[in-house]
């Protein structure tokens, strides 16, 4: 297996609604692992995702899990997951489900490198940057 570079993010309490989410954007395979599958059942966390992964047609990873009782979770403060590519029509979907029921800090619309750029905020508190550049010849 090659070595890859994706997000994880971590949720308070709230993973398996947005890794939900996130395979209803992109599509693909969600694997959802609880606290209670990895032996810890008789916890209050029992039901809570321990370990999430979505891969997606497109290639892309993103991972996921709720915070461990007694670690604060600070979410969009120290990241973003960046879209990019050439394909117009499959970016802007991402962006319109996306950005749907969340914050456009940046438009999509073109910059002045010359590439369709903007910047959302989900209903997750998770913050995306899309990117569409022309395509290759």
């Amino acid at each position: 297996m090659a070595s890859r570079l994706n997000p994880y993010i971590s949720f308070g309490g709230n993973a398996r609604q947005a890794m939900e989410f996130y395979k209803d954007v992109f599509g693909g395979t969600l694997a959802l692992n609880t606290y209670g599958e990895s032996g810890q059942q008789d916890t209050p966390e029992a039901d809570q995702i321990m370990h999430a992964m979505l891969e997606t047609p497109s290639g892309f990873t993103l991972m996921g899990a709720d915070t461990p009782p007694g670690m604060n979770v600070t979410q969009g403060d120290n990241f973003s997951v960046s879209l990019s590519g050439d394909d117009d029509a499959e970016l802007r979907g991402y962006w319109e489900k996306l950005s749907a029921g969340g914050s456009v800090a940046v438009p999509l619309e073109r910059q002045m490198w010359g590439d369709v750029f903007g910047m959302c905020t989900d209903r997750f508190g998770v913050p995306w940057m899309v990117n569409i550049s022309e395509p290759q010849a």
